[in-house]
């Protein structure tokens, strides 16, 4: 680095060589460590990508970015082989994401807990989703601890629902949920929605404490009255929004998925108009995306920070 450019950041030659002495020395501890110390050095009140922030009223923290790990049912990170999957987790915990996201209908669900191995649990926010109706409820969520070789899970969801009497429907799931809660099994409960009339029940009722909402400005792959899946379909984000603020306003934690509508967003300008939109959202606690490279990894954090220092 030149003087000129040591100067532009406010500081003189032995105060550079001081802190890029400190940085060096702190690289030889922890991945965690040189998060702290990028946090710290970051100016008064800039917020950035991999805050810890809070998880709407649970108390919980995890990361504003997270790792999706469910890409076309995490066919796409399962084709980087073991290796490649444990390497991508790790890189983004060295960058100071904590928050990974996978469910029990992901190929990479039995993949976790090796791809975990040797991070401090009690850094990390693992959010699993239950598919189907089990007729032991418990167990199931037992063998979800298991798989990821946890005491419990950070957040668990209900998957998928589209209907609007899920509630009803999914009450004695509900009700196992519950008490995996009383039992310290998972930390919060909650669901992710993928249609108008199911996000409209969720904010009816006071039963999830955690949201996982379809969320991006050019509405695809997001929620409309019908549930459907197709990338063809834009629908009006304004109803999605408006359910998700009245959820945040109970205090329930709001997670936005299919940012980059769930990787159709080649075009980097498309990427970059979603980010600013989901980042200027008061309403949203944190967001996850389904990344297979690092280098996505690293474009994400790099667009979340621009847009969040704008807004």
């Amino acid at each position: 680095m030149k003087n000129s450019s040591i100067k532009r950041h406010g500081l003189n030659r032995r105060q550079f060589i001081h802190s890029s002495a400190l940085l060096a020395g702190t690289a030889l501890l922890s991945p965690w460590a040189l998060s702290s110390v990028r946090a710290a050095g970051a100016p008064a009140g800039k917020r950035t990508a991999v805050d810890q922030v809070t998880l709407g009223k649970t108390g919980i923290k995890l990361s504003r970015l997270g790792i999706g790990t469910g890409s076309n049912n995490g066919s796409e990170q399962t084709a980087l082989g073991r290796e490649g999957f444990t390497k991508l987790i790790h890189h983004g915990y060295d960058q100071g994401i904590t928050y990974i996201d996978t469910s029990e209908s992901y190929r990479t669900f039995e993949w976790i807990s090796d791809a975990v191995k040797g991070l401090p649990r009690e850094k990390l926010f693992i959010q699993s989703k239950m598919e189907d109706k089990p007729s032991d409820v418990l167990a199931v969520i037992d063998h979800h601890r298991k798989v990821f070789n946890t005491d419990y899970i950070d957040s668990l969801l209900v998957h998928c629902m589209t209907r609007g009497q899920w509630t009803d429907e999914w009450k004695r799931i509900m009700d196992g949920f519950n008490e995996a809660r009383e039992k310290k099994w998972i930390r919060a409960k909650g669901v992710s929605c993928h249609s108008l009339p199911a996000l409209r029940a969720t904010a009816a009722s006071d039963w999830a404490e955690v949201l996982l909402a379809r969320v991006n400005p050019q509405g695809i792959y997001t929620d409309g009255e019908v549930a459907d899946w197709s990338s063809n379909i834009h629908h009006d984000i304004a109803p999605v929004m408006q359910e998700i603020k009245t959820m945040h306003a109970k205090g329930v934690g709001v997670i936005g998925m299919k940012i980059f509508g769930a990787g159709t967003f080649n075009d980097p300008a498309e990427r970059e108009k979603s980010i600013r939109f989901v980042m200027a959202c008061k309403d949203i606690d944190a967001v996850v995306i389904g990344f297979t490279s690092t280098k996505q990894i690293d474009e994400a954090i790099e667009r979340m920070n621009r847009a969040l220092a704008e807004v």
